[in-house]
């Protein structure tokens, strides 16, 4: 294809870019009065309502607030144009994490046609070289074979491989402090290790959760969230912790620790959920922290690997 350029976003790009990931929506719908799941027009919708389909890029007010919060230093948001028309998206995070992931640039939410994915992970991977990054990283579902092909065209490989369980919330004997933690500058998370909820990188999942972003929607302002510090027998982790729409004992899990994710932590994550009110944690884990979990926790079946590749 002719006439490509990749280049980097700018706010005047929010409605073409929150344009490309409508488009991916085959139904808009709200549930009504009765409880009953219905199809509305996207003009009908409430922003809450339209986030509900798919995040911040499912309408032009949340899609600045982020785009705006990314050109701020959180991410590197790029656009694709076809002869002058924005034709796709993509977003990079730069990210120092312990190894295997090292120093690196890591690719997310690739929105396009197939036919540009090329071009987009071309341009992150001359984008790494030029940052000196020790890799580039990227994501995706284990049985995406049309993903899985395109970063093996360019050199990705498989690096590691998490998977969801459930793992019931329970008391424990571990001494531990636990306190809030709003404090969301990355460079506390620098050379750390992401063991729990490492959806795509620590510093994807970092400024996707503790900045809050959000707050400017009642519905998410009062969606039940906790940013924690532990301090458990010596070792620190912070915690994030969010309770899933429509499952209000239930609450998903993120962890960032300067060590390896430890039973101590875990312990002390569980006795204060517990306390919490809550019953289930939901966790993605690579498979040597699924060891730690015990016969309790159940995997759901989802995967996702982590593909990479040296610059």
């Amino acid at each position: 294809m002719t006439g490509i350029q990749v280049r980097p976003a700018a706010l005047d790009d929010t409605q073409a870019i929150s344009a490309l990931f409508r488009a991916r929506i085959t139904a808009w719908q709200r549930l009504n009065a009765s409880g009953q799941v219905e199809d509305v027009p996207y003009t009908a919708l409430t922003i809450y309502e339209r986030w509900l389909h798919g995040g911040p890029w499912m309408s032009v007010e949340t899609a600045a607030l982020h785009l705006s919060h990314l050109l701020r230093g959180a991410g590197l948001p790029i656009v694709v144009e076809v002869e002058g028309e924005v034709c796709g998206y993509s977003e990079g995070y730069h990210g120092q994490e312990a190894e295997p992931y090292g120093d690196h640039l890591h690719v997310a939410h690739m929105t396009a046609e197939p036919d540009l994915h090329d071009a987009i992970l071309a341009h992150w991977l001359e984008q790494a070289a030029a940052m000196r990054c020790q890799r580039v990283t990227a994501t995706c579902v284990a049985n995406d074979a049309a993903a899985r092909a395109l970063y093996e065209r360019h050199g990705l490989q498989p690096l590691t491989r998490v998977q969801r369980l459930s793992l019931p919330a329970r008391t424990g004997q571990v001494f531990y402090k636990a306190s809030d933690h709003p404090a969301a500058n990355p460079a506390q998370i620098n050379g750390w290790y992401m063991q729990v909820g490492r959806l795509g990188s620590a510093r994807q999942q970092w400024e996707t959760l503790w900045p809050r972003t959000w707050f400017a929607l009642p519905e998410l302002r009062e969606q039940r969230a906790h940013r924690l510090h532990f301090s458990v027998a010596g070792q620190e982790a912070l915690v994030y912790c969010q309770q899933p729409l429509y499952v209000p004992r239930s609450a998903e899990l993120s962890c960032w620790t300067p060590k390896p994710f430890s039973t101590q932590v875990l312990t002390a994550i569980r006795d204060w959920a517990h306390r919490e009110g809550y019953r289930t944690l939901v966790m993605l884990v690579p498979d040597e922290v699924a060891k730690l979990l015990g016969a309790d926790a159940e995997p759901d079946g989802y995967t996702q690997e982590t593909y990479a590749a040296a610059v």
